[in-house]
């Protein structure tokens, strides 16, 4: 394991553009891309546990908590664009290009605006989308990913590979505040899809990750990602009894990836680990910090209502862990239920030439488990709904 006060060196390897295919790829980038395609070619079931997705988790409700907000930021960056690029970042509702999204820099299937090439007032109303969209605390995070992309800039000297703006937005169907409609910025470690019905939004799949997590020099020197992410996962493990930690670390080293990253949408992950149920009281206030670091992305309002949905089914919730329990150790947890899987992993260099996991290069991922990643189970009741109606 490699600590967080590792020099940062740059990895000695052949450039891979992130803005553009490139005509000749890696054999590694091809397997990718061949998998990726294979993966989106067989229909959207959604995370599970066994291949069947448990039915009647998201019913159609009306939350009273406005999403006129982003909506009104949509509709903003989309007259802010020209014609031309209205064109590139608008696509229907049931566009595979919700699936099309990758958390590694080299460019595979990009879609949509790319924030490098607007002017800075559209760049703003772009921002605009995703603070209206995220908490607080959650567009830092998104903002400061994007500004440790600008660092890895700086580092590898790669300006072709990365950089602050190198990031698409596309919009998915017409925003309304009664039909269903939704957006993604996909990009090199951010990746997040918001797709609202009404006043009900779901905003997964949320990728993000950063390396490095730390800027130490460089033009946004004091950057930092994911202190409460790891802090939390971290103090709950130390908190666990000798035989609860039998129960919990289900192996001594890291995964090489988390489980559900790019082109996984179907992928079938058991419960493992401890269920909060087996856990003492203030170990329980813990794991559900644990959570809020993540729903707590979401703006205010839906964020309560995220939380209220999870704590329906904490009995069923699951907290598994891979690696050493230790205050310097590299480590991946997870967080599973019904209705949120939540995972953390410290990975090894990629631009950096550390290839032993790292501190200083997280990936986490959030999702819907049982069909509801991209809102696809609240459109499908919908649409059931709306053809009812018309009979």
């Amino acid at each position: 394991m490699v600590n967080s006060h590792t020099t940062l060196r740059p990895r000695n390897r052949s450039p891979i553009s992130g803005r553009a295919l490139s005509a000749s790829l890696p054999d590694g980038i091809k397997r990718i891309l061949e998998t990726a395609e294979a993966a989106l070619e067989q229909p959207f079931k959604g995370v599970t546990t066994d291949g069947k997705p448990i039915l009647d988790l998201f019913p159609l409700q009306q939350t009273n908590t406005p999403t006129a907000p982003i909506r009104q930021a949509a509709e903003a960056f989309l007259s802010g664009l020209t014609p031309q690029q209205r064109t590139e970042a608008m696509f229907p509702l049931d566009s595979d290009v919700w699936r099309r999204w990758s958390n590694i820099h080299p460019f595979l299937m990009r879609h949509g605006v790319l924030l490098d090439a607007l002017m800075p007032s559209q760049r703003e109303c772009a921002l605009a989308l995703l603070r209206e969209t995220l908490s607080l605390a959650g567009f830092e995070s998104a903002r400061n990913i994007m500004k440790l992309n600008e660092t890895i800039r700086e580092i590898t000297e790669r300006d072709d590979e990365y950089g602050k703006w190198l990031y698409w937005l596309s919009v998915m169907g017409a925003p309304s505040a009664d039909e269903p409609w939704g957006w993604q910025l996909d990009g090199h470690h951010l990746i997040i899809n918001c797709f609202v019905l009404k006043d009900q939004m779901v905003l997964t799949p949320m990728f993000m990750g950063s390396e490095p997590t730390t800027a130490d020099t460089g033009k946004y020197a004091g950057t930092r990602v994911f202190e409460a992410e790891e802090q939390t996962g971290l103090a709950l493990a130390l908190a666990l009894t000798p035989q609860q930690r039998q129960q919990t670390i289900l192996a001594p080293d890291l995964p090489n990836e988390v489980f559900t990253t790019a082109f996984r949408d179907n992928f079938e992950l058991r419960y493992e680990g401890i269920c909060y149920s087996d856990l003492r009281s203030g170990q329980q206030e813990l794991f559900l910090r644990v959570i809020d670091a993540y729903v707590g992305r979401l703006r205010p309002g839906h964020a309560q209502i995220r939380m209220e949905d999870v704590r329906r089914h904490l009995q069923e919730t699951h907290f598994a862990w891979m690696g050493s329990i230790d205050e310097s150790s590299a480590f991946y947890y997870r967080v599973h239920s019904p209705v949120i899987l939540i995972e953390f992993d410290h990975q090894r260099g990629v631009a950096l030439d550390n290839d032993e996991p790292s501190r200083q290069h997280i990936h986490t991922v959030v999702r819907t488990p049982n069909g509801n990643d991209y809102g696809i189970d609240l459109l499908r009741q919908h649409r059931q709904q709306v053809d009812h109606s018309r009979l």
